[in-house]
Parts: structure tokens; C-alpha cells; sequence
């Protein structure tokens, strides 16, 4: 067989494993240990793919931080934060046009902020806003789009589960990853909230205000929504302060935000133990998820590389006679695709290691490092509209299943659609625009 032909046929064999309905971490791990015997390579060069996990997975300190980050956002949402929250907001915003639109965008965004874990964000804010937003007469489709967009604010919005695997397998500093995705996160809550104001201005009848049904006062509204602002913004600051000036890692950093969401969620909890427990479960079998995944895809691509896989893909784009920007708008379109049928692990763990080596042999006419981070926020906000983007955006099935009686999964298809169309926005922003992710660390922690 030519040099070629094996790679070609390792990745179709992988789709056919995934689409199959098989576990990737194994499909990813078995289409390895086939393709090393097919292809008759040495049997201990597998003893390879053993080394690398131990040292690269296993043993790696920085992984630590996915089950603490995951466990952090768990314990949160049993905390009734997010609830309790909304309640204010709805008192303070909710009598004006798309008010409680308003407040549903700055709940996803303090909830990213909090915890980063896409599932629990958009469930918890679609069973708390959408049968308020459905009894007060908001369009079905834009209340679902934007609780939907809304929730996945946590794959960006630091401390994100991505932004810790993007800089494991880039080797980029997590730090500068979390303090680089401030401005984008920040960039596209914005154009959320200027895009619902259009709304609310122009077509009020879409999100008419809700009644007045609440006797506190203005003053006793504003100080019940600080207070129960503090517990989030402490956390956050402690957890995102502590990396930036540098007491911390992003490990220890986690550690200190797990800790105090179990603080304030059993303070919530009131000797409801059993939710304690079930947190545990449902931390366990996230992490092991990611981490079984990365060890399906540490085989694949060691197995692949030997094949001449990375030097295929690496001819075929820097062959092309094109610009470096057109190379990187060319990936990022890729990702867009994969996004429309593969989760956001996957194309992470798979396709991420094969477009490193081509971003770092490019000239943006910036720095390798600052252009590493530019790419691994473009990678992560891309992958964004992967939780949005029908037929098999997670977030449209999280939804769907919490939804109350009259929402189709046509109307929740139809609600994303402006808010895939503002994620695109923010990513060609901060494609012309790199200073965007890399301004902020170094202005705070001195390196790209």
C-alpha cells in the first residue's frame, strides 16, 4: 500500500466506529491496536501507547482539575444559586420588554463563570426560565435558543473542562488559556444581550414584560440580588485570582473552588446528604468519560503518526498556495463540519493534534506562543456552536428533554439558528482581531 493510504483508511474506519453507535474512547483505541497489526507494525511498539498514557494521562498533575472543576459546578447547582438569582433578576428586569430574557443571559453567564458544565447549565436553566417565559407568552423559539445558547457560555467562559484539555494537548499554559477566553466569553455574552435588546425594541410582542406581582421594594430587590451574587463572584475570583497573580495553578486553583461550592451547597442542602452522594456519581462518571476517551485517543494517534499520518495532513495544507490566514479560516470551516456531527471531546482529542503542527510552522506575524493561544480560542469557540448546530447538538437534546408540553425540537432548531449565527460572529472577530485573546495575558501575567 502507498504511504497514504493507511492514514486515509484509519480515519475512515474511525468515522464508521463513531457513527456506529460504539463508545469512542474504544473505537478510538481498537482502530489503533487493528490498524498496528494490519499495517504490521512492531508489537512493542504498542508498549509505547502504555508509556504515554501513564506519563501523559495518568500521572498528569494538571488533569486533576476536570473532576475538581466538574465537581465545583455540581455542587453549585444543588446550591440554589442560580435559582435564587433568577428570582431577583425576575423582580428587577422582568415588568420590561425581554427583561427576563435579560436575566436569563446574565444567569448563563454567571453560571459559566461558575462552573462550566454545559449539561447541568442548560438543564438547570431551562427548567427554571422556560415555563416562566412560556406562562408570561415569549416565542417559544427564542426562548429556547437563548436558553440554549446561554447555557453552553461554560465551554469558553473560564474555568471551562475544554480550555484544560485544549492546553494539555497543545502544551499551552491552562492559566493563560483561562485568562485569554475572558474577552471572547465576555465578547459573545454581549452580542447575546444586544441581539435580545434588538428584540425587545423592535418586536416586544416576542417577549412581552411579566407582571407585578411582587410587593418588595426597589432598594429590598437590589440588595437581595448583591447577596446572592457574593457566593458566585467569591468563588470565581478566588478561583481566577489565584492563577492570575500566581499563588496557584490552575490544579490548585480548582481544588480551592471545589471546595468552597461544597460550602455553599451544603449550607443549601440542610441535611439532604443524599444529593452529596449523587454528585460524587455523576463527578465519577463524567471524568471517566473524558479521561477513557483521551486514553482511546492517546492509541489512535500514536498508531496513526507511525503511520504517516501527522506528515499527510501537514503536506496537504502547507502545500497549498494560500495564505496562512486562508489556511487557518480552511481548519476552522473543518471544525464547523465535524462540529455538526462529532462532540467537542472527539474533535478535541482527535483532530486538535494533527492541526498543531500546522498552525506552529505558519507566520501570522505574531509570536508562536500568542499565536498558539489564538488558535486554541478560536479552536474552543468553534467548538461552541458544536453543542447548537442540528442534527446532534448536545444542547438541543438537553433541552428537548426538559422542555415543557409545546416545545418541538423544530422550534428549539429554529431558536438557535441567530444565536450559531452571533457565536460565528464572535469567532470571525477574534480571527481578524488575535489581540483579543492574547492582549489580556500578557498584560496580566506577562507571556502569549
Amino acid at each position: 500500500m502507498t504511504d497514504s493510504l493507511w492514514p486515509i483508511l484509519m480515519l475512515v474506519v474511525l468515522l464508521v466506529g463513531i457513527f456506529s453507535g460504539y463508545s469512542v474512547a474504544f473505537v478510538l483505541a481498537g482502530t489503533g491496536v487493528l490498524f498496528a497489526f494490519v499495517a504490521d507494525l512492531p508489537t512493542v511498539f504498542l508498549s509505547m501507547g502504555v508509556s504515554r498514557i501513564y506519563s501523559g494521562t495518568l500521572t498528569n498533575w494538571l488533569l486533576i482539575a476536570i473532576p475538581l472543576f466538574v465537581y465545583m459546578g455540581l455542587m453549585l447547582e444543588r446550591s440554589g444559586v442560580a435559582e435564587r438569582l433568577l428570582t431577583s433578576l425576575a423582580r428587577l428586569l422582568g415588568p420590561m420588554p425581554g427583561g427576563y430574557a435579560f436575566s436569563v443571559i446574565v444567569i448563563g453567564i454567571v453560571m459559566a463563570a461558575s462552573t462550566g458544565i454545559i449539561g447541568a447549565s442548560v438543564v438547570l436553566l431551562g427548567l427554571l426560565a422556560l415555563p416562566m417565559m412560556k406562562e408570561a407568552g415569549y416565542s417559544r423559539q427564542t426562548s429556547s435558543g437563548l436558553v440554549a445558547a446561554t447555557g453552553t457560555l461554560g465551554i469558553l467562559i473560564p474555568p471551562s473542562i475544554m480550555l484544560i484539555i485544549l492546553g494539555d494537548t497543545l502544551r499551552i499554559s491552562v492559566g493563560h488559556l483561562f485568562i485569554g477566553a475572558v474577552f471572547p466569553g465576555l465578547i459573545l455574552g454581549g452580542l447575546y444581550i444586544a441581539y435580545i435588546a434588538a428584540l425587545a425594541l423592535f418586536r416586544p410582542g416576542m417577549m412581552p414584560p411579566l407582571p407585578k406581582s411582587d410587593k418588595l421594594g426597589f432598594a429590598k430587590t437590589i440588595i437581595l440580588l448583591l447577596q446572592d451574587l457574593v457566593a458566585p463572584l467569591v468563588l470565581v475570583v478566588a478561583v481566577l485570582g489565584s492563577i492570575v497573580v500566581g499563588i496557584a495553578t490552575p490544579t490548585e486553583a480548582a481544588g480551592i473552588g471545589a471546595i468552597g461550592a461544597t460550602i455553599l451547597a451544603l449550607a443549601a442542602m440542610r441535611g439532604r446528604l443524599h444529593e452529596f452522594g449523587e454528585v460524587l456519581r455523576a463527578t465519577t462518571k463524567t471524568t471517566v468519560m473524558i479521561i477513557f476517551v483521551m486514553l482511546g485517543a492517546t492509541i489512535f494517534s500514536l498508531v496513526f503518526k507511525r503511520l504517516g499520518g501527522e506528515s499527510l495532513i501537514l503536506g496537504a495544507f502547507l502545500g497549498l498556495d494560500v495564505e496562512p490566514f486562508t489556511v487557518i479560516i480552511m481548519i476552522m470551516l473543518l471544525i464547523f463540519i465535524l462540529g455538526l456531527f462529532l462532540e467537542w471531546v472527539e474533535i478535541t482529542l482527535i483532530v486538535l493534534p494533527l492541526f498543531a503542527p500546522i498552525i506552529i510552522a505558519l507566520d501570522f506575524g505574531i509570536p508562536q506562543e500568542e499565536a498558539m493561544l489564538w488558535f486554541a480560542l478560536l479552536f474552543a469557540l468553534n467548538l461552541q456552536t458544536s453543542f447548537l448546530t442540528p442534527p446532534f447538538g448536545y444542547a438541543l437534546f438537553y433541552l428537548r428533554g426538559i422542555a415543557p408540553d409545546g416545545y418541538t425540537i423544530g422550534d428549539i432548531y429554529r431558536g438557535v439558528l441567530p444565536f450559531v449565527l452571533l457565536q460565528l460572529t464572535a469567532l470571525l472577530l477574534l480571527l481578524f482581531f488575535p489581540g483579543l485573546a492574547t492582549w489580556l495575558p500578557q498584560t496580566l501575567m506577562g507571556a502569549g
